[in-house]
C-alpha cells in the first residue's frame, strides 16, 4: 500500500521510535515570536543551556505590536516588556529577529512563505496554533506550547504522536464571489469546529489545485479551526513558481536537487485515509459566521439556525452564542449591522487579500458610521501595497492602512473592538472576547468584509460585482 503526503514527510523526520509512546521528530524549521518564547528562554537560562541550532530558528514580533507609530515606544506595558524581552532573548541567542523597524517584521506567518524560508517537505513548529498555514507548501507545521518551545530550541526536536489521516476533497469551479475563505468556513460549517480533531488534514481536489498559493495559506490557516492538529496541500507547479527566486530560496544546483526532491511530495494512489469528505465547489457560497466558534457559519444568504434545526448537542451552544452575539434565531443574517470592518490577520493580509478588497473598492467610500483597519501582514506587503498605490485607494475610501501586526485578529494589542460592536473581520476566529471583551465577531472573506464596509450591513457581494 502506498503513502499519504503526511506519511512520507513523517518518516523521512522520526529520529527515534519510543515503544508504545510518541516519536521524536526533527523540526527544520522553528518561528517564534514574543508572547510564547520568554518562559521558554527563561527555561533554558535556568538550566544553562543554549539554543542547540539558531540558524534553523527565525523571530519576529508581531502579536503584541501597535500597528500605527511603530517608531514609537510602545505604550502598553506587557506588550513592551514582551517585545524587549524577544529582543534581549535573541540577541544572547544568536537568533535573527526581524524585530520592528526591520523590512522584513511582520506576522510570522506570513514572513515565513513570503522570504522563501517555508518550503516543501519540511517540519515546521511555532508557539502559535495557525502554523497550519505553512502546510499549503506540502510541509508538516503546528502550533506548539511552551515547553515545547523550549524543547526545539534545546534540541532542534519534539517529542510528538502521530496523528489520524483526513482528506478533504473539493472539485470543481468556484461561483463567482466565492473565495478560498469561503471555501474553509463552508467546510467548517459541514465538519463543525472539532471535525478534524486528531487528524492531519489533507485538502485535495480540482478546486484546491486551482487556488493561488496565498489563497492556500488561508485554507491551511484555518485547518486547526476544525480541530486539526495541521494541514497541508500537496506542492505542484503553483508552489514551485510561488517559491523560485525568493530571498532564502535554494538556486542554481542546489534548486534542481530541491526541486526533484520536492515533485515526489503527494499522495500515492492506493492510500486508504482513517476520514475522508467529498464537497462540490459549485455548492458554496460567500459565508458568514453567526456565532461564536468558526464552525457557526452559513451563506450570507441563509438564516440563522433555530434549535429544530441543530442537532441536539449544539442547541445549548446555539442558544449562548446568540445571547452574546445578539442575534435572533430563524432571522436572516443579511442587512445585519456593521460597526468595524478588519481586513488583516495571518489568514487574510497577504498582498493577493489587499489587491482583492482595493479592486472591489475603487471608487467607492465607506458607510457612515463603520470604521475600517485594513493591516498588511508585513512591511514587505505594506511596501508593495504602496507602491502599487493601493495605500491611495484605501484613503480615498475612507479605509485605514495601518502598519503590520496581529492587531485586531485578537485582543492582546492596542487594536480592539468595542463592547457590543459588531465586527466582520477576515481573521480565523470568533470566540467570545476574541477581538476585545465583549466585542462580536462575523468571519467572512476580504470581498464580503468590503462589501460590509461600504454598505454599512452584512451584503452578498455578488449584488455589487458587475
Amino acid at each position: 500500500m502506498g503513502k499519504t503526503l503526511f506519511e512520507k514527510i513523517w518518516e523521512r523526520h522520526v529520529v527515534k521510535t519510543i515503544e508504545g509512546g510518541p516519536s521524536v521528530l526533527y523540526i527544520d524549521r522553528h518561528f517564534i515570536h514574543e508572547v510564547t518564547s520568554p518562559q521558554a528562554f527563561n527555561g533554558l537560562n535556568q538550566r544553562g543551556i543554549r539554543v542547540f541550532r539558531p540558524g534553523q530558528t527565525i523571530a519576529t514580533a508581531d502579536h503584541n505590536v501597535p500597528t500605527l507609530n511603530q517608531h514609537l515606544p510602545i505604550q502598553e506595558e506587557l506588550s513592551r516588556k514582551q517585545v524587549e524581552a524577544l529582543v534581549k532573548n535573541c540577541a544572547e541567542h544568536g537568533i535573527e529577529l526581524y524585530g520592528l523597524g526591520h523590512p522584513f517584521q511582520g506576522i510570522v506567518h506570513v514572513i515565513g512563505p513570503e522570504l522563501g524560508i517555508t518550503q516543501p517537505g519540511m517540519t515546521i513548529v511555532c508557539g502559535d496554533s495557525h502554523t497550519s498555514t505553512h502546510g499549503a507548501f506540502g510541509s508538516i507545521a503546528f502550533g506548539i506550547g511552551t515547553s515545547e518551545v523550549e524543547m526545539v530550541l534545546s534540541t532542534q526536536c519534539l517529542l510528538q504522536s502521530k496523528p489520524k489521516l483526513m482528506r478533504i476533497t473539493v472539485d470543481g469551479t468556484l461561483n463567482k464571489g466565492v473565495v478560498s475563505k469561503d471555501i474553509v468556513l463552508y467546510i467548517l460549517s459541514k465538519i463543525s469546529a472539532s471535525g478534524a480533531t486528531g487528524h492531519a488534514v489533507e485538502f485535495a481536489g480540482s478546486a484546491i489545485r486551482s487556488l493561488s498559493m496565498e489563497a492556500r495559506m488561508t485554507i491551511c490557516n484555518m485547518s486547526i479551526e476544525m480541530g486539526g492538529r495541521c494541514g497541508l496541500i500537496a506542492p505542484d507547479e503553483t508552489t514551485f513558481a510561488y517559491i523560485k527566486g525568493r530571498r532564502f530560496a535554494p538556486e542554481g544546483v542546489a534548486w534542481d536537487e530541491a526541486l526533484q526532491n520536492w515533485q515526489e511530495l503527494c499522495t500515492d494512489a492506493d492510500v486508504v485515509f482513517d476520514t475522508e469528505y467529498h464537497f462540490d465547489a459549485a455548492d458554496i457560497q460567500p459565508m458568514i459566521t453567526y456565532g461564536t466558534n468558526p464552525g457557526m457559519g452559513i451563506p450570507v444568504t441563509g438564516t440563522i439556525p433555530t434549535q429544530e434545526t441543530v442537532n441536539e448537542t449544539d442547541k445549548s451552544g446555539l442558544v449562548k452564542s446568540l445571547a452574546y452575539m445578539g442575534l435572533e434565531a430563524g432571522t436572516p443574517i443579511r442587512g445585519q449591522k456593521v460597526d468595524y470592518v478588519f481586513i488583516g490577520s495571518c489568514t487574510n493580509s497577504r498582498m493577493e487579500d489587499l489587491r482583492m478588497v482595493a479592486g472591489f473598492v475603487k471608487g467607492k467610500r465607506k458607510a457612515k458610521g463603520v470604521e475600517v483597519w485594513v493591516v498588511p501582514g508585513s512591511k514587505q506587503v505594506e511596501a508593495q501595497a504602496r507602491a502599487e498605490g493601493i495605500d491611495r485607494i484605501f484613503e480615498e475610501a475612507g479605509f485605514l492602512l495601518r502598519q503590520p501586526g496581529c492587531s485586531a485578529c485578537l485582543g492582546m494589542n492596542e487594536d480592539k473592538i468595542p463592547a457590543g460592536k459588531y465586527c466582520i473581520s477576515t481573521s480565523n476566529r470568533n470566540f467570545e472576547g476574541r477581538q476585545g471583551a465583549g466585542a462580536r465577531t462575523l468571519l467572512a472573506s476580504p470581498l464580503t468584509a468590503a462589501a460590509a464596509a461600504v454598505t454599512g450591513v452584512v451584503t452578498d457581494i455578488r449584488d455589487l460585482l458587475n
